[in-house]
């Protein structure tokens, strides 16, 4: 999902490809990344207004879901907790390991140790005359029955 820019067609198509191996010498052909695909969401605007918004699938499978806020939250939460998203910092991630790293424990962060506000739950007899139980996304998936926090996170056993 994106929004109506022309040029993302060109380089999801360019960037999301993988080598195609024949058994000869030389380079492997690319072809696309299977299950990779575009939809855009154009929205028109008249001054600050949203007048219209039209959905274009331009390739791929079609999502279920043709909008991108959440895609576009997520984007803006990890652009606003992760450094090395910003520009003009000293905090990059040079390799994909740090990369890959920085990300998941920001997702993480944000599941199972950040109670939103849209998943609480009116309840009775909570402490300090509160009338909602605040959730977390991982509490309302059933995953866990409480918010998590860094030392439960840090000096959690994890058995294979």
């Amino acid at each position: 999902m994106s929004d109506g820019s022309g040029s993302y067609e060109k380089w999801v198509k360019q960037v999301y490809r993988d080598p195609v191996r024949s058994g000869r010498a030389g380079r492997p052909r690319l072809e696309t990344t299977p299950g990779v695909g575009l939809t855009q969401v154009i929205k028109r605007r008249k001054g600050r207004r949203i007048v219209d918004v039209r959905v274009r699938h331009c390739f791929g499978p079609k999502p279920a879901r043709m909008h991108t806020v959440r895609i576009e939250r997520r984007n803006g939460v990890l652009r606003d907790r992760l450094s090395c998203l910003t520009r003009k910092t000293h905090a990059f991630a040079k390799r994909s390991a740090t990369w890959d790293a920085a990300v998941t424990l920001s997702l993480f962060e944000e599941s199972w140790m950040r109670p939103h506000r849209a998943l609480r739950v009116k309840q009775a007899g909570l402490r300090d005359g509160r009338t909602y139980q605040h959730r977390s996304p991982a509490m309302a998936l059933g995953l866990t029955d409480h918010v998590w926090v860094w030392t439960e996170f840090l000096t959690r056993c994890v058995r294979h």
